[in-house]
């Protein structure tokens, strides 16, 4: 009985904290928990980026960069990349380490489809990274055998970082 109210506390307090995460410190997973994908503080206010975050794919340990830029009009315009070059780079060079590029939507519970939240804002409940899943499978990646599980375009709050 102890044990189960125990593990009642800390579902409860899981939740809570989920709750009240902050956009920079969540952490989500795709449906069937092969992919994990945590934001992460950009660190400076003059960035060129609005968010950071990692996707690491569970079964090898591989862990790709992902980052969302501001878009006009409004969007969320989102690049999950692989070992790309540091500094001064060209045009053709980010090309060639772009897993997936598009736009990634927040869903609220009525479906409805919003942009990513500011770093320090809550943080969404599901993100939709639109044609992930089938850009993963027809990418390099997929190809070394670095990723054999395609996963879904929507990825689920799971946690929060501290």
């Amino acid at each position: 009985m102890r044990a189960a109210l125990v593990l009642a506390g800390l579902l409860a307090a899981t939740a809570a904290s989920a709750a009240e995460c902050r956009q920079d410190n969540a952490i989500y997973a795709d449906r069937d928990g092969g992919y994990e994908l945590t934001f992460e503080p950009v660190g400076s206010d003059a960035a060129a980026t609005s968010h950071h975050f990692k996707l690491k794919i569970l079964a090898s340990g591989l862990v790709l960069d992902g980052i969302i830029m501001p878009g006009d009009p409004a969007r969320s315009n989102g690049m999950i990349m692989h070992n790309c070059p540091e500094g001064d780079v060209t045009g053709e060079e980010i090309t060639a380490c772009t897993i997936w590029e598009g736009v990634i939507y927040t869903l609220d519970v009525a479906g409805d489809a919003n942009l990513v939240p500011d770093q320090g804002a809550r943080a969404a409940q599901s993100l939709l990274l639109s044609g992930f899943g089938p850009s993963l499978r027809y990418s390099a990646l997929w190809d070394q055998g670095k990723a054999k599980v395609v996963p879904q375009d929507v990825f689920r709050q799971k946690g929060c970082a501290a």
